[in-house]
Parts: C-alpha cells; sequence; structure tokens
C-alpha cells in the first residue's frame, strides 16, 4: 500500500504533493515481470501519474491518463490513475533492458527514447480533456514536468525516483511535486531552486529518510506546513494508494463478443476454452464453453455484423449487455445501417 501527503509552503507559495510507491511499483514489477530499467521507468511513471491526478482533478471520479511513446526498446508506457488513489499501468516490451549510463545509473531515458507524452484527462462530466508535448529526455519527471508547463501552464518542480536491490526487487520508489503559485515572490523560486540543486537526486533522499523527511529537505527554509489528512478522514494522516485494476472475469468474457460465433466456435474446438489475458495488471482468464456459448444463444442474443468486413456493430445478450460500434460509418467505408446487415 502507498501512501500520499500533501502541504504547503512559502506563506501558501508552494504547494507540494508526496507519494510513496514502492509497494505498488514492487506489485507492477512481479505482476508484469519488468527488467530493473523497466520497472524504474514504469515506477516514475505511475509515480507522476498519481501525483497529477491529485494535482489536478476536482472530483474522486476523474482519471488521468499517460502514455509515454517512446521510440526506445521499451515500446511505451501507459498509466491510468485517480484521485481515489488507484493506479494500474503496462510496459509495451517489460522486459527490455539496456546497459547502464556512464553515471552507473539505470538508464531510463535511454529506455523510453524519444517521442510524444499523451495526456488523456477523463473528467466527472464525460468529457475527456487530451493534450501531448514533446518527451524532453525520456527520464519521466522532465517529461512531466515539460508537460505541465506547456499544456497545464502551471510550473512545477517534479522529482521520481526507484532504486531496486541487485535481485530486480524495489527499495524504494516515490516522488514530489511542488507547485509553484501564481504571484509567487522571486524570491520564493530562488529559494526553492537553490534547495533542489543542493540536494541533488531523490532517490537517495527516499532511501536514507523516506517521504516525509525528504519534503522537509525539500523545503528546508521556505515553512512547510504539512496538510493534516485525518480531518478528511483519513486516520494516517496519509491518502492510501494501490495498483489496483478494473478487469474481472465478466469483463474478460465480454471481451469475446468482438470474435464472431464462428470463432469463438473455433477456441472451443481447439484449446477447449478461451484465455484472456490483461495487459494492464496481467491478470489471466480462462472462460469455459458454457461461458463462451453464453454470448449469443439464438433464443438470448443477437450479434449485427458488417456484411463487408465482418466488424460487430451491435451485440446484446438476454442479461442487458449491448455494445454499440462508435460512429455512423464503418471501419472498412460502409454506413452502418442495422437493418441491412447479418444478425445472428
Amino acid at each position: 500500500m502507498g501512501r500520499l501527503i500533501r502541504g504547503l509552503a512559502a506563506e501558501g507559495n508552494l504547494r507540494v504533493l508526496a507519494a510513496d510507491t514502492t509497494d505498488i511499483t514492487e506489485e507492477a514489477r512481479r505482476r508484469h515481470g519488468l527488467s530493473a530499467t523497466a520497472t524504474a521507468a514504469l515506477g516514475r511513471a505511475m509515480t507522476g501519474g498519481l501525483l497529477l491526478a491529485f494535482l489536478l482533478s476536482k472530483t474522486p471520479r476523474e482519471r488521468v491518463g499517460l502514455r509515454f511513446d517512446g521510440d526506445g526498446p521499451l515500446g511505451g508506457l501507459i498509466v491510468d490513475a485517480g484521485p481515489d488513489g488507484s493506479v494500474r499501468a503496462y510496459a509495451k516490451n517489460p522486459q527490455a533492458e539496456i546497459p547502464l549510463r556512464a553515471d552507473g545509473k539505470l538508464n531510463v531515458g535511454g529506455l523510453v527514447g524519444k517521442g510524444q507524452l499523451r495526456v488523456n484527462r477523463a473528467l466527472s462530466n464525460g468529457e475527456i480533456y487530451d493534450s501531448s508535448t514533446e518527451l524532453v529526455s525520456g527520464e519521466i519527471a522532465e517529461d512531466l514536468a515539460h508537460y505541465l508547463w506547456q499544456s497545464e501552464q502551471v510550473p512545477s518542480a517534479v522529482l521520481l525516483g526507484v532504486r531496486v536491490y541487485g535481485d530486480g526487487s524495489v527499495q524504494v520508489a516515490g516522488g514530489v511535486i511542488i507547485q509553484v503559485m501564481p504571484e509567487a515572490p522571486q524570491a520564493v523560486i530562488d529559494a526553492l531552486e537553490a534547495n533542489l540543486s543542493r540536494v541533488g537526486g531523490i532517490t537517495p533522499l527516499l532511501a536514507e529518510y523516506g517521504m516525509e523527511r525528504t519534503v522537509e529537505l525539500l523545503l528546508q527554509g521556505l515553512d512547510y506546513q504539512r496538510t493534516d489528512l485525518t480531518a478528511l478522514g483519513f486516520k494516517e494522516n496519509s491518502i492510501p494508494l494501490q495498483f489496483q485494476c478494473t478487469c474481472s472475469q465478466q469483463k474478460a468474457l465480454e471481451a469475446l463478443v468482438f470474435f464472431d460465433r464462428s470463432e469463438r466456435e473455433d477456441m472451443i474446438a481447439k484449446d477447449g476454452g478461451a484465455e484472456a489475458v490483461c495487459h494492464w495488471c496481467n491478470e489471466r482468464y480462462w472462460i469455459t464453453p458454457p461461458e463462451i456459448r453464453s454470448l449469443a444463444e439464438p433464443s438470448t442474443g443477437k450479434e449485427v455484423r458488417c456484411p463487408d468486413c465482418g466488424r460487430l456493430w451491435y451485440f446484446q445478450t438476454a442479461e442487458g449487455l449491448e455494445v454499440h460500434h462508435d460512429g455512423e460509418s464503418c471501419t472498412c467505408g460502409r454506413a452502418v445501417r442495422l437493418s441491412e446487415a447479418p444478425q445472428a
């Protein structure tokens, strides 16, 4: 279980969020079989996603999605996080690895590569806000700081760190965002920059002092005041964080509707059922023949597919599950008319 704390400094001119994500990063490593450098990359990205979710969200129902599309061996990182403290994430090539940097540190930037950071914010009213910026270094923290400035006009210091043991397991992971509020005096900004320059990287601080003391050191001389979260019902004075996926046996079954009936029968004939693997958490689900056939029994369900390419346009079961094609045209170009399409 991870933890998040928050506070203010310099008489409210600095807003601070900090997260300990050691357990979360270790769970992601175990679930996805991550290499050491991939562990550092995904751990930083998950921590950053959680911090941004709490920084930018207005309601607990909002979500923040991060997609690091780099040209490095990792292939990309995808993160989904929310201000409810949940996060899920995966790397496209989880076992990708490259040599250490010249200074002996994990080469996250080299593994991620150059490309784009895409950010989508799912608002509570159902709207989706999408934006993207160039990856500055692929080191994650610098990329997120660049995004906050370019797309959100939020000047911020973003510090993220992950340290692993020799066997690849996670020793410590976490991060801090320090947001500079509008009208902050230059003297406050100068003092913050001096502190950040003096302490160097955040990972050694987290490993030696822990999250709370690390924040105090970063804001030394700036009158840091930690927010009392017990008043909001958090007895430990911190917000719990966890790796949490939304997959389930039922969702795994429903995913099979995109295969036509003959393809589903072929799964039964060849494999005795079907295995579905969640890309977010690597959980595996076995779907039995009766479950597969329950998707579209002639007396209870209906499928409507494109006459030209066979793409699913509409699906319904007696249990109430409905899938609709999104848009007026099929991907092959044919107009979507349910009455003209073959039904099953």
